[in-house]
């Protein structure tokens, strides 16, 4: 895979994702992203990300939105990441495929 050269790239966010990467298993990850993240935050996140995983099985935004309480601003915003974004949903989807 091509290197991605991000326009958020830091030396601190650098730092953080090493920091995820050195994590080993669900359990390890909650516990850091419990001291890392709000409550709203992660939960932010679960929410999108069960959008994305939705939005590429083909689900309905009024499905989507029922089911997973999403806004349809939110579920616009993943779809547009999905379509024209950096790539990482897709990547992680497609990862997650492979193992299931």
């Amino acid at each position: 895979m091509d290197a991605y050269d991000s326009r958020l790239k830091s030396e601190e966010l650098d730092d953080v994702f090493r920091a995820v990467l050195s994590l080993r298993d669900v359990s390890e990850c909650y516990r850091f992203f419990e001291d890392i993240c709000t409550i709203n935050e992660l939960q932010a996140m679960a929410q999108r990300w069960q959008v994305a995983r939705e939005l590429d099985a083909g689900g309905t935004y009024h499905n989507i939105s029922h089911r997973y309480n999403a806004s349809t601003a939110t579920i616009s915003r993943v779809n547009r990441c999905l379509e024209y974004g950096a790539g990482g949903y897709r990547l992680a989807l497609d990862r997650m495929k492979e193992t299931e």
